[in-house]
């Protein structure tokens, strides 16, 4: 038997962890001041870059695709290259995809804060980030895909399956819900315009969350725990059941995201039945991982990165038990817009992604330096530090989210509203903000003495840039024989076939729900009485857009009696046929808007973007001083005319050429109102455009009595 000599490249490994770490402070030190600024206001320090809206989604990016990103990419490359026994395809490409997402990544970190933005969760950039993204994802997988291709093992192992069906699904996702219209060059409007877009969304939401957050992670579980206790995986029948179950469930279970909404009940029983049957294939994963354990329990208790490794995996069954419990539609209208939702992701985030992250990066520096770990002293007390961090961070939020979703639904023995003003709830879960950002503050601190440790650990060793290694070359004839006959073998032996069967499971869920929603009309009844936004309703739906209003307000009123009670008639699917993205959002640090319009002058308004406090003391909204002094850029208003025209919002034709006379006509009669009142301002300022869209927001249906905000 011939043996091939080769070498692995630890250098893109390195370059990756680097990134991961750098990136990893910069995402959790914007999320610490996005949580001081919930109870400190003051930090918004009036402008426009640093206001919570904008910053929300740099700090969620950062942490998801600069962070976690950037770790998942080190961790597959150092494995990829030893399961496969064989360097990387190409280091070309490598590079490419290395310095291509780095430059991704500052992208983000300059347009979000300048507000260029497309507001939906978790996919906020804009279309030509969007186009970068696309293609460096797909330079990884070709790199993957022709590593494994040329490997000198037979069989893929597990971890291979899940870093496969990582590329695969991501790859469809993206795509999928990034079908925007550009205006221009920094803005864009979804092909998809209200329900439909939500479920895109969230079919897209919930899935970056399964196969960015959760399936890479599960391939890095199998190959660095096992590797970490030097045992192979408890059971090889349940991780074949665990991979093609979890990826069949997890990409129906979007629409639990949306229960109570406007979506068609088919869809949310759908997304609440698969959902409760993900906690099967979620928790073989778990137990396979602790199982791992299994023996080595007191050698969990002096090795800092099992102890990683341990907690980690636990985070992740409390989190994928949660996640079901929470689709459960009596548990949902308690929980959701709450702050139990923020727990609930973050015990993900920083207990599954964050613990796992730090264990695996604690047992990689070692290897690719030839050297051992600095201290584990050091990487003991950085757990500790961590998941009291994690303990600070997840209980106050639960507490908060328990006592919001409580006040908000409580009614006095009169049948009034016991919390008719929704400050009263704000500010009664305030000290819990206060700790949430001391558990952050624990996290943080904790990476900075990893940071410490790997550096000193670094210091003592060398780079082992390409490391050598040996290996027989793959026998073109091999036929399996005995033990190797098991059914599964076939597939892993033929990555192009796997890959492919992936595909066609990870589509059905996608495409029964997603297709009646775009071809079936009776899915969302029309309203007659509702109209396209005028020119300045819509330039002032872009600056809610760009100022990230939608981080903090719904625009979705649920059919509940404290719902329809504090803020009127309950949501209709018709209501937003013509919101190109919609503005359902997904938490409630402020009130609902969907029936704002009408309900106070425009000199209330004017004043509240103004300074909030002047009208609702103690509120905790940013200040919006600029919108008074910025002069609206009108010169795109045709184009979005034309822009929505396309994507069949029915403006008459031509009227893009009067939409600014028209636009100007409708400032000014609101300028001069506001003049009137005492507020003198020009009508071409953004804040006259802001403040008709609050006017306009829920009025082309009949409104029932609301209470007080």
């Amino acid at each position: 038997m011939q043996v091939e000599n080769f070498n692995y490249d630890n250098r893109i490994v390195r370059n990756f962890i680097i990134a991961s770490v750098i990136f990893g402070v910069v995402g959790m030190l914007v999320g610490l001041i996005a949580a001081i600024q919930l109870y400190y206001p003051a930090l918004n320090l009036n402008l426009p870059f640093t206001s919570f809206g904008r910053i929300r989604p740099l700090h969620t990016n950062a942490v998801i695709f600069a962070f976690v990103g950037n770790a998942i990419f080190a961790g597959i490359y150092y494995s990829l290259q030893r399961l496969c026994k064989a360097r990387l395809f190409s280091d070309v490409l490598s590079n490419i995809h290395f310095w291509g997402w780095q430059l991704i990544i500052l992208a983000a970190a300059i347009t979000l804060p300048l507000g260029l933005t497309t507001s939906k969760e978790y996919a906020e950039l804009e279309w030509p980030i969007d186009i970068a993204i696309a293609l460096i994802w797909v330079t990884f997988g070709i790199n993957m895909i022709g590593t494994i291709i040329k490997r000198r093992e037979r069989h893929m192992y597990v971890a291979i399956w899940f870093y496969l069906a990582t590329f695969v699904t991501v790859a469809v996702l993206h795509i999928v819900n990034s079908f925007e219209l550009p205006v221009g060059m920094f803005k864009s409007y979804m092909l998809y315009a209200g329900v439909q877009d939500a479920l895109v969304q969230w079919w897209y939401g919930h899935n970056a969350v399964a196969f960015f957050l959760t399936t890479p992670y599960l391939g890095l579980m199998y190959y660095y725990l096992p590797k970490a206790v030097n045992r192979p995986v408890y059971s090889y029948k349940l991780s074949i059941l665990h991979f093609w179950t979890l990826i069949f469930l997890y990409i129906w279970a979007g629409p639990h995201h949306l229960l109570y909404s406007s979506l068609p009940d088919w869809a949310q029983s759908l997304g609440v039945v698969f959902s409760i049957m993900l906690i099967a294939p979620s928790w073989g994963g778990m137990i396979n991982g602790l199982l791992t354990l299994r023996g080595a329990w007191d050698r969990v208790r002096d090795e800092p990165v099992l102890k990683f490794f341990a907690v980690g995996v636990t985070a992740y069954g409390m989190a994928t038990f949660e996640g079901p419990m929470l689709s459960l539609k009596n548990v949902n209208a308690i929980a959701h817009f709450t702050d139990w939702i923020v727990a609930h992701v973050h015990v993900g985030a920083l207990g599954w992604n964050g613990l796992m992250t730090f264990g695996m990066f604690y047992w990689l520096v070692p290897k690719i330096y030839g050297t051992k770990l600095y201290s584990k002293s050091l990487a003991n007390t950085h757990f500790w530090i961590s998941t009291l961090g994690i303990l600070f961070y997840a209980i106050p939020m639960y507490w908060s989210g328990f006592a919001q979703g409580m006040m908000w639904k409580e009614f006095l023995p009169e049948g009034m509203l016991k919390y008719p003003n929704f400050l009263e709830t704000t500010l009664q879960i305030i000290p819990m903000h206060m700790m949430r950002s001391l558990g952050g503050t624990l996290f943080l601190a904790g990476i900075f003495v990893m940071i410490y440790n790997l550096v000193k650990t670094a210091a003592t060793g060398k780079l082992i840039a390409n490391e050598e290694a040996s290996a027989p070359a793959l026998e073109e004839d091999y036929k399996p024989h005995g033990a190797n006959k098991y059914w599964h073998k076939i597939f892993e032996r033929k990555p192009v076939t796997f890959m492919v069967l992936t595909v066609v499971v990870i589509l059905i869920g996608g495409m029964v729900e997603i297709i009646p929603m775009l071809t079936i009309k009776s899915n969302i009844p029309t309203i007659s009485s509702v109209k396209p936004y005028t020119p300045l309703e819509l330039q002032g739906r872009d600056i809610y857009i760009r100022e990230g209003c939608v981080s903090c307000h719904s625009q979705m009123i649920r059919p509940f009696r404290s719902e329809t009670e504090r803020y009127g008639e309950y949501s209709k699917a018709g209501e937003y046929v013509y919101d190109h993205p919609f503005l359902w959002g997904s938490k409630r640090t402020g009130p609902d808007l969907m029936r704002i319009g009408g309900k106070y002058p425009d000199s209330w308004h004017y004043s509240h973007f103004v300074d909030p406090r002047s009208m609702s003391p103690g509120s905790i909204m940013p200040a919006y001083p600029w919108l008074a002094e910025n002069e609206l850029n009108t010169a795109n208003t045709p184009d979005k005319i034309n822009a929505m025209r396309t994507l069949g919002v029915p403006y008459e034709k031509g009227f893009e050429e009067k939409a600014i006379a028209d636009l100007t006509a409708q400032a000014d009669k609101i300028a001069a109102g506001l003049t009137k009142e005492g507020y003198p301002v020009e009508g071409n300022k953004e804040i006259i455009a802001l403040i008709a869209y609050m006017q306009r927001m829920g009025t082309d249906i009949k409104l029932s009595h609301t209470v007080s905000n």
